[in-house]
């Protein structure tokens, strides 16, 4: 399906050097002199590379027609990640590279996964939530009186991953991450 610059949006799944991408940033750049362009991030969705691209503006670009499905993250076994469809119970494996943060995903994690319309149904990518809220595992504590602002120290999350915290957070503590950037957003009080 052709479309044109003026389209590019995060998430927007193209066909460009024989594989397909999805945008991850994009700018639409206006300069004083010469032809407007868009810079783009682009993520391969069979590599899991990040390539940075810029668009003259007008240029046609083949959007991949994708579906949206809700997927339970249900375990992994080494580089392979299980999911299961929340609506026929179909399972599915993709590859920890096809994932934008493998690392904050979490047993019975609900993620959208982006599936090719026009190629039977092949997943393309893992859509993680903005944030998830993942319990401290291990940290040192905090030293009593450094109420430097800004401060922060290394914390161990349940899935594994390192998160800087601010000082006050202690294990056991339940945390909202940023999954995108993979950081500290708040401390959760159940």
């Amino acid at each position: 399906m052709a479309t044109s610059t003026s389209d590019i949006r995060n998430g927007l799944c193209i066909r460009y050097n024989h594989d397909i991408f999805k945008v991850i940033e994009f700018l639409h750049v206006k300069p004083g002199k010469g032809p407007a362009f868009v810079r783009t991030k682009l993520k391969s969705v069979t590599t899991g590379k990040v390539i940075d691209n810029t668009f003259s503006a007008g240029h046609k670009i083949e959007e991949v027609r994708v579906e949206t499905h809700s997927y339970q993250f249900l375990y992994a076994e080494g580089e392979t990640f299980h999911f299961m469809n929340t609506d026929d119970y179909n399972q599915i494996t993709l590859q920890k590279s096809t994932l934008d943060s493998p690392d904050l995903l979490k047993e019975g994690e609900v993620v959208t996964v982006l599936i090719n319309a026009e190629d039977g149904g092949a997943p393309l990518s893992v859509d993680m939530p903005s944030s998830v809220v993942l319990e401290v595992t291990h940290t040192e504590p905090g030293v009593k009186g450094n109420t430097a602002t800004n401060a922060t120290k290394p914390a161990t999350v349940e899935t594994g991953a390192i998160v800087n915290v601010p000082l006050f957070i202690n294990e056991g503590d339940k945390i909202k991450v940023e999954t995108e950037k993979g950081t500290y957003k708040e401390r959760v009080k159940e």
